[in-house]
């Protein structure tokens, strides 16, 4: 009896295994006659992948010349290419949401006709933008737009590259990705690593991750030592370009992309986590998120990784090439600040901006004083009334200078105060001070230069009142870190 059941469960679980590689079967043929019936769809507005035209997409687009080919192109001829590949794909998109195949695989049924309509009525769209173009949304073209960049402006590719991100994105949860609590006692370090804030002189909001937490092996083993905690790790940073994102305003003379730093600080060498979750997320941004990114910058980055990012780069095409942007230590203010206004750039990347600053605010400008190279810089700054406090704050792009704050009167008759002095190469954050104004004179910043190169000194200041109390203390100077 025992051999009977035996032989009897051996033949049910074959054929249960024969009827599960039936169904996979089926299933393949099926998504292979979807996929015809989305092919046939295609060809109704792109009759053949020979006749679209291809556009450099890294050429002089002002100019009409293709630097890269070195091909001079008519600027009308070259626009209206770009005009009927953008038509082509819009009229694809249409028919697509028409006929509800552009999230969902077509399925040909008189059943489905009602939920399509249903469907049509829903609000089909991508990071905020509607993607049907007969509701004339102005953002509509420059989200499509960035697809057929992305695809040298190739409708079909573009449209196939549109139909993964819509599939990813349903399947990811994207949508609700924002509400989730990816930060919890165990990760909640990962707050320093990946985080959002500020934004550049275009009004493009900055996406940071520093990866310099992760020379603990603790927490980069805690991070990334696991499947589970390496997805978590992804979707935070996927959390966080999405919140990004929504900062973004997709109309015309709107800011449309963001600039992403990395800063590489205390990088660990190479370790295979590391580098498995970092390509994971380059590709799934690029796959994912076409035209979003501005611009890549890397700061602190270590030598051995400049190296061989130099010769990654050269492989890149002009386009790409252009996006990352490399800074090794003592570049990393001068690369920062060209891009980003400094009262902006956080103070250990050598710009004016604090955590929980009290004194000052990202709208409180900074004045610029040029210091030729190997030469003396004085920076004044007067103080008509007295009885108050004066609060200042300076950076020196590229520092590796000498310098001395002093206070001189006005009254010829007064000693001049030296406040604070020394010689500075790298700091961490720039310098603040403060002192109480005793009588009318000026606070005079001298900065000493010994290298052959310029440099740049951005300062602000401001006074304010001080209490009695104060007064009688004698607070005659206050150093702020």
């Amino acid at each position: 009896m025992d051999k009977k059941c035996e032989r009897k469960s051996q033949d049910t679980s074959e054929e249960a295994e024969e009827e599960n590689d039936e169904e996979e079967e089926e299933e393949e043929e099926q998504e292979e006659q979807e996929d015809e019936d989305i092919d046939e769809y295609t060809n109704a507005v792109v009759t053949n992948e020979s006749q679209d035209e291809e556009i450099c997409t890294y050429c002089d687009e002002d100019a009409g010349i293709d630097k890269e080919c070195e091909s001079p192109k008519d600027p009308v001829e070259y626009k209206m290419r770009k005009k009927r590949a953008l038509l082509k794909f819009k009229t694809l998109v249409e028919d697509a949401i028409c006929k509800n195949y552009l999230v969902d695989k077509p399925k040909k049924s008189k059943r489905n006709a009602k939920e399509q309509q249903q469907q049509l009525r829903e609000d089909i769209s991508l990071w905020g933008v509607p993607l049907l173009p007969s509701r004339d949304h102005e953002g509509t073209e420059i989200v499509l737009l960035k697809f057929l960049k992305a695809n040298n402006y190739k409708v079909r590719s573009a449209f196939y590259m549109l139909r993964k991100v819509m599939k990813w994105r349903k399947e990811y949860g994207t949508d609700s990705i924002l509400d989730e609590d990816l930060l919890t006692r165990d990760n909640d370090e990962l707050k320093d690593v990946v985080h959002t804030g500020s934004t550049d002189k275009q009004g493009r909001p900055l996406y940071y991750t520093v990866y310099g937490a992760f020379k603990d092996k603790a927490l980069c083993t805690k991070v990334l030592g696991t499947e589970e905690s390496r997805e978590n790790f992804l979707r935070l940073k996927v959390q966080n370009l999405e919140k990004s994102i929504k900062q973004l305003s997709f109309k015309s003379g709107g800011v449309d992309s963001i600039v992403q730093i990395t800063d590489l600080k205390n990088f660990p060498a190479p370790m295979k986590e590391l580098s498995s979750i970092s390509k994971k997320i380059v590709t799934l941004f690029q796959s994912n998120y076409p035209g979003i990114i501005n611009k890549n910058i890397l700061i602190n980055v270590p030598f051995w990784y400049y190296t061989s990012r130099v010769v990654t780069k050269k492989l890149m095409n002009p386009r790409a090439r252009k996006k990352f942007i490399l800074a090794r230590p003592s570049n990393v203010t001068q690369t920062l600040s060209k891009y980003i206004p400094i009262e902006q750039v956080p103070a250990q990347y050598g710009g004016l901006k604090r955590d929980n600053d009290v004194e000052f605010s990202p709208e409180d400008k900074a004045l610029e004083h040029r210091i030729r190279a190997n030469a003396v810089g004085h920076v004044n700054i007067p103080v008509t009334e007295s009885g108050v406090m004066i609060v200042w704050d300076y950076t020196v792009v590229g520092w590796d200078v000498s310098f001395k704050e002093q206070f001189i009167p006005d009254d010829e008759g007064s000693y001049t105060i030296l406040i604070r002095g020394g010689k500075v190469k790298r700091p961490t954050e720039n310098a603040r001070n403060s002192y109480y104004i005793s009588e009318p004179g000026k606070i005079v910043i001298t900065v000493e230069s010994s290298s052959y190169a310029r440099k740049k000194v951005y300062y602000r200041f401001k006074t304010k009142p001080i209490s009695a109390e104060q007064f009688f203390l004698g607070a005659d100077a206050e150093t702020t870190a």
